[in-house]
């Protein structure tokens, strides 16, 4: 999901590369660091909710075949209409409409995961104050620990000034820490589960029901959330040395595949220590006293904090480009039509990290925040992907069956797609309320 900017240039075109020459192997770890980060947090409670380890890797293997899918698609895609970002692949492709439609997907994606970002870190800053001040009775604690103040003066000294300047190249190379964070993550769980740590937090819950059709439905949003990376697919594939589908298939495979070991240890061993009990993030499961936990809560705070303003770029680069396009449409000083001068950007970034900040804070529980972003990233897995498949093969040659072939599973995507979507965001909201 970094680096991506709006562009357009019609479907005569060839994808631009934003950094030539990326080799394959840079490719996958891209994607990987991408697609691994706080949806980590989240898998042993969907395999709890899931109804089981079986039901889990079952729906996890099937969505597997169209997380690869959707990224084979979307490097077609990209092609065929000369475009080098997923919102330009799309309105290249679908129409002006679906274009904007993407547009609004994107910033309401980027934004609640924005919001479960700084939820995580609220999180563990809760933890690491119990930790610190262990001494202290839970009713007798200053008022400085609260988690209201910790997180607000965390993003107002901190996370604002990150993602204050007009181009934030250097955090990318920042962002790694996700990577190691996630790693270390599910190494530590499998050798807690081993080791039989005591002193564990509970939250006791009545079975799940492994024949519940809902239940196990409800595994997709985490999934989505968790193998998250094609916004970022796009400008990937525009970026390699070799732009081939058969070397990006391979690349989607091999990262896909880490993501997928990564994942399924830490939901298969976290699902196994506590069971029912289990966190809708993990490590509010373990004590807190932890010296191994400890320092995997600081990793992924880390970590969140350094990838949060690259978010945020990517949503606000969006808005930019809505505030261009209106300020071209009326009559407005040149120093506000200026999207990217001062005022207009320091604007955007408070509004951005004001309304995260709020949401994080009325939002106490992470599984209903994933819950709601793995219904919009169905339209980024499923809906786009397979409607660009749809209307990029019928500008080329191509053979009547293998055509009719390609229709089908771009109807199926949209399909599948549509019903995550819907049960998921349904699901969130009762939830809510």
């Amino acid at each position: 999901m970094e680096g991506q900017t709006s562009g357009s240039r019609g479907l005569s075109g060839k994808p631009a590369a934003a950094s030539p020459g990326l080799s394959s192997l840079g490719a996958v770890f891209i994607l990987l660091k991408s697609a691994l980060g706080a949806g980590l947090l989240n898998f042993p409670w969907a395999f709890y909710k899931a109804g089981g380890v079986a039901p889990a890797f079952l729906v996890e293997l099937v969505s597997l075949v169209f997380l690869i899918s959707g990224l084979v698609i979307l490097a077609y895609a990209a092609s065929v209409s000369g475009q080098d970002t997923y919102q330009g692949v799309v309105g290249g492709l679908c129409g002006p409409a679906i274009g904007k439609l993407c547009e609004v997907c994107f910033i309401i994606n980027l934004l609640m995961i924005s919001v479960a970002f700084l939820r995580v870190i609220g999180d563990q800053l809760e933890k690491l104050c119990d930790f610190l001040l262990s001494s202290a009775p839970p009713a007798l604690q200053p008022w400085y620990t609260d988690q209201r103040f910790t997180l607000t003066l965390l993003s107002v000294l901190v996370i604002l000034p990150l993602s204050a300047p007009k181009e934030i190249g250097f955090q990318k190379y920042t962002s790694i820490l996700g990577t190691l964070a996630a790693c270390y993550l599910a190494l530590v769980i499998v050798v807690q589960y081993y080791l039989g740590p005591q002193g564990l937090v509970h939250e006791p819950r009545p079975e799940p029901s492994p024949s519940s059709w809902t239940s196990v439905f409800s595994v997709f949003p985490t999934i989505c959330f968790g193998f998250q990376c094609h916004e970022a697919a796009v400008s990937i594939y525009c970026s390699m040395r070799s732009q081939s589908l058969s070397h990006w298939a391979l690349v989607s495979v091999l990262s896909l595949l880490g993501c997928c070991l990564v994942y399924s240890l830490t939901g298969l061993y976290g699902f196994l220590t506590f069971r029912t009990e289990v966190s809708a993030d993990i490590l509010m499961s373990y004590p807190g006293n932890d010296g191994v936990i400890i320092v995997a809560r600081v990793l992924f705070a880390v970590s969140i904090v350094t990838v949060y303003p690259i978010v945020l770029f990517l949503g606000r680069s969006v808005m930019q480009d809505f505030w261009r396009r209106s300020c071209c449409q009326v009559c407005v000083p040149r120093a506000l039509a200026d999207p990217s001068g001062l005022g207009v950007r320091m604007s955007l970034t408070v509004l951005w990290v004001a309304v995260t900040l709020a949401m994080a804070l009325f939002l106490p529980d992470l599984s209903k925040i994933i819950g709601i972003i793995g219904g919009i990233s169905s339209f980024f897995i499923f809906i786009f992907p397979g409607l660009c498949l749809i209307c990029a093969i019928s500008t080329e040659p191509i053979g009547a069956r293998f055509k009719c072939c390609l229709e089908v599973w771009g109807v199926v995507s949209v399909l599948v797609g549509t019903f995550i979507f819907g049960q998921s965001t349904v699901a969130a909201v009762l939830e809510l309320f």
